[in-house]
């Protein structure tokens, strides 16, 4: 039987995951009034409909910090059938957006299952590590059934196309399986085996092969697919250490393309300098780290296969976004976690946040003082229990 959890929650992880929303606020409303009063007339309109991303993201984060994350291991499977089917739909009846098909559309509402598959895989995969426990050593009925869940979801992105979301669900998978145990020969052996269709599938659309030329050689083509990234950079370059101030960003006038989305931390960079964006990646750096360390403390496997998962999700994409966006990565389409605009990014990952805040109440993460009677002392009994 469950036992009543901790009255306490993590606190830390909340006020800074807090502090990048409500930051984003100003860093949207500057990054995109340009473009939304050339649009709309009206320099706050993204502004408006971020804010009320924003909200559901907190209240999605409210409601999930307030579920037994123990729930979640009854319901993995049919929510990831569900995200199939979505993908399929987005393949079939998706509309295109700049030659892809990525967002499901109902009524004015969109909606990109993408973001959906990538937890409800994430979820999954983590309920499948608990069950399998030691079998996972055995490639047949450990690994493989898990591969090929990968494999389903991965495939689907990639032919949207969507090669960067695609890419970091294979990644998580990857560290999923080697969290949870999987022997690295197989994983070795998975991963050479994939790197010749990887290869093949960069290759098979002129974009890609352009994008890959303009990241070794960007000022050959200035004004091709090196173009965002080059006008990037140089809003990084207008920032210096201090940068220009709130609201006095060039680069969002319609110089730099994607100036609220994907590429935001380039506005970031030439309004509040390299302080600016210092400060964000340590508010990141703290999130991940924080995010270990419940996992570290989580009271029982699934918990701890959870949290890795879920904060791993959150650190690959704001690492491989500032990648990107100072030219250290080739360009992808990944937005910012919590400061990009955005609506299915923003609400799923916020909901991935509570759970992992539902996590921090079931184990302990402040110093404990010296029992007086050790023998006395008794842990929390997991929420998840015994299921093997």
């Amino acid at each position: 039987m469950m036992q009543t959890q901790r009255s306490h929650i993590d606190i830390l992880l909340i006020i800074a995951v807090l502090f990048l929303m409500a930051a984003s606020l100003g860093i949207v409303y500057s990054a995109s009034s340009s473009v939304a009063y050339e649009k709309w007339r009206s320099s706050s309109h993204l502004l408006t409909l971020h804010l009320i991303k924003v909200i559901l993201a907190i209240g999605a984060m409210i409601v999930a910090s307030r579920i037994p994350y123990a729930v979640y291991i009854k319901v993995t499977k049919p929510v990831l059938f569900l995200a199939v089917l979505f993908l399929l739909a987005t393949l079939a009846l998706g509309g295109e957006v700049k030659g892809a098909s990525r967002f499901l559309r109902f009524g004015g509402l969109g909606f990109q299952p993408s973001e959906f598959a990538r937890f409800a895989l994430i979820f999954h995969l983590c309920t499948l590590l608990t069950l399998k426990g030691d079998r996972l050593h055995d490639f047949k009925t450990g690994v493989l059934p898990m591969l090929l869940w990968i494999a389903a979801v991965t495939t689907l992105v990639f032919l949207q196309p969507n090669f960067s979301t695609g890419a970091m669900i294979l990644v998580l998978g990857m560290i999923l399986l080697f969290v949870g145990g999987a022997r690295l020969s197989h994983l070795a052996l998975t991963v050479a085996s994939l790197l010749p269709i990887i290869g093949i599938y960069l290759v098979s659309a002129p974009y890609r092969v352009q994008r890959l030329i303009a990241f070794f050689s960007p000022s050959a083509t200035p004004q091709g697919k090196s173009y965002q990234v080059m006008q990037a950079v140089v809003g990084f370059g207008n920032g210096g250490i201090f940068g220009v101030g709130p609201g006095g960003s060039t680069q969002r006038d319609f110089f730099l393309p994607e100036s609220y989305g994907d590429f935001i931390f380039s506005i970031v960079g030439e309004e509040y300098g390299l302080l600016g964006t210092v400060l964000v990646l340590i508010i990141f750096a703290f999130i991940i780290l924080r995010g270990f360390k419940i996992a570290r403390k989580a009271q029982d496997d699934f918990g701890r296969y959870l949290g890795i998962g879920i904060i791993s999700a959150i650190g690959l994409y704001a690492m491989v976004n500032a990648g990107v966006t100072t030219h250290l990565l080739p360009t992808t389409g990944l937005p910012m976690p919590f400061i990009s605009y955005g609506g299915s990014s923003l609400l799923f990952t916020a909901f991935a946040v509570g759970v992992l805040l539902n996590i921090s109440t079931y184990t302990d993460l402040r110093p404990r003082e010296p029992a007086a009677q050790p023998e006395m002392a008794a842990e929390p009994a997991s929420p998840v229990g015994k299921v093997y």
